[in-house]
């Protein structure tokens, strides 16, 4: 069987979550299918099954197939902690903090990671679906790319053109990818899917045949638009969820950090029917709020320095105010954060907020555990990723709940036990079952679009 690449025309034309489905309608079909991402710039990641850090969508794609997930299946990741400084993560381990530049002009080094990866992915499973970055035909990054044409011509997969119909410019999109294509690939191509489709737009109507007569190339499908609603991987599709609040009874509020993190904490919260959640960046906005949570940070110091820059010191030290802090959010709450190898900052020593006793220290090594913990009276799946060390993993005080462990929002015995000492009435749900449903009616929405039958022909 053949891999398969998605390619975009675009940043944001649907590739995630064509190829996330493609993938997911695979492995359902019985196919033993991979998700794959060369190389992905995010500010967030998670820990895979084999310990590494890796990218969300591949992450959540690899636990809704229910196989287990692998740093190979995202090799290079850029975590972004500024517009010009990431931090470097190969193979899952952290390699510190480099200049973002730097990481583009060397991917010569990145590459036999990646091919490594690809071919140990091919050795286990039937078909790997490697989802593309950007647009595959930029001519000035061609060369040093890692996701699409590096892919392609390695491994010789097949090739899907992704294209949306939101930025009006369909057709030329389509044409001027495919014709800047390696000549040896375009006969890789097996087809468009356009994706985004809105009732509104006459001129696709016939759109399938014009791309079809004009260019040679197949539409496996037009796709109207529909959200994931799921699997997160940056705060402006989450901030983007319409939450149905008006059977909401507990209003949450997360402080929006400038360099917040690991935002998938909060998506068993935003589909919560009973719960309102915010994020807010003002103090007046808290006083509407049952809850505060304090997430995670990337530059915790910076972080914590907007947030006495805000005037939040007072209520988040105050021991009425119920709070949850996590990993950099719980960090802040120490009564000095240490950084004497500037792993984050170039302050040496800066005052925390003082509402947990001791000091943090951050290390230059990224500590990275995924497992099952016992913390405030529960047993819980979580994941730790962080630099600094703590004397305790957690701290449960009067209205407080820290914790360096994310994902504590996942486990219902938590949930419900947090928002019912807020509110009695909180019945609480399903999380688990709440996912399955949104990725199985997503799936199906795509299917019903999509010609799944020409793909597997040209698979097989």
């Amino acid at each position: 069987m053949k891999s398969l690449s998605i390619f975009g025309t675009s940043n944001d034309d649907g590739k995630s979550t064509i190829a996330f489905a493609l993938t997911y309608i695979l492995h359902k079909r019985g196919y033993k299918v991979a998700p794959f991402k060369a190389q992905s710039i995010s500010e967030n990641s998670q820990i895979s099954d084999d310990g590494g850090e890796m990218a969300i969508p591949q992450h959540f794609a690899a636990e809704a197939l229910g196989i287990k997930s692998s740093h190979l299946m995202n090799p290079v990741l850029l975590k972004r902690d500024s517009p010009t400084r990431t931090d470097l993560i190969i193979d899952g381990k952290s390699f510190g903090k480099k200049d973002i530049w730097s990481c583009y002009k060397d991917t010569q080094i990145l590459k036999p990671y990646v091919k490594n990866a690809f071919s140990k992915l091919l050795a286990e499973y039937e078909c790997v679906v490697a989802e593309g970055a950007g647009n595959p035909v930029e001519q000035s990054y061609m060369k040093r790319d890692l996701s699409n044409i590096y892919i392609a011509e390695e491994f010789h997969t097949k090739i899907i053109l992704v294209t949306s119909i939101d930025d009006g410019t369909l057709f030329s999109s389509i044409y001027g990818v495919y014709k800047l294509l390696p000549k040896k690939l375009r006969k890789n191509v097996i087809g468009v899917i356009v994706d985004k489709f809105q009732n509104n737009v006459p001129e696709v109507e016939d759109g399938a045949s014009i791309i079809e007569q004009l260019f040679g190339m197949r539409v496996l499908g037009v796709v109207p638009h529909k959200e994931l609603n799921s699997g997160f991987h940056d705060l402006k599709s989450m901030m983007a969820y319409q939450q149905d609040t008006s059977a909401a009874i507990i209003t949450v509020g997360v402080l929006k950090l400038p360099h917040i993190s690991n935002i998938t904490d909060f998506e068993p919260l935003i589909a919560d029917k009973e719960i309102e959640l915010r994020f807010i960046t003002g103090l007046h906005e808290a006083s509407f709020c049952d809850l505060l949570i304090l997430p995670g940070s990337k530059l915790v110091a910076e972080d914590l320095e907007w947030l006495i820059d805000g005037g939040f010191k007072n209520i988040l030290t105050s021991k009425e105010q119920k709070l949850v802090a996590i990993s950099g959010g719980y960090e802040m709450l120490h009564e000095f954060i240490l950084d004497p190898h500037g792993v984050e900052s170039q302050h040496k020593k800066v005052p925390g907020l003082a509402r947990v006793e001791g000091n943090i220290e951050l290390k230059k090594k990224t500590f990275t555990k995924k497992g099952l913990y016992s913390i405030f009276g529960c047993k819980l799946e979580g994941y730790e990723i962080h630099n600094a060390i703590t004397k305790e993993v957690a701290v449960k005080k009067r209205n407080l709940y820290a914790t360096h462990v994310h994902g504590i929002f996942e486990n219902s015995k938590f949930r419900n036990k947090l928002f019912r000492s807020i509110n009695p009435e909180y019945k609480g749900y399903d999380y688990e079952a709440h996912k399955q449903k949104v990725i199985e009616e997503f799936a199906a929405h795509i299917e019903s679009s999509v010609n799944i039958e020409a793909i597997e022909k040209e698979l097989i």
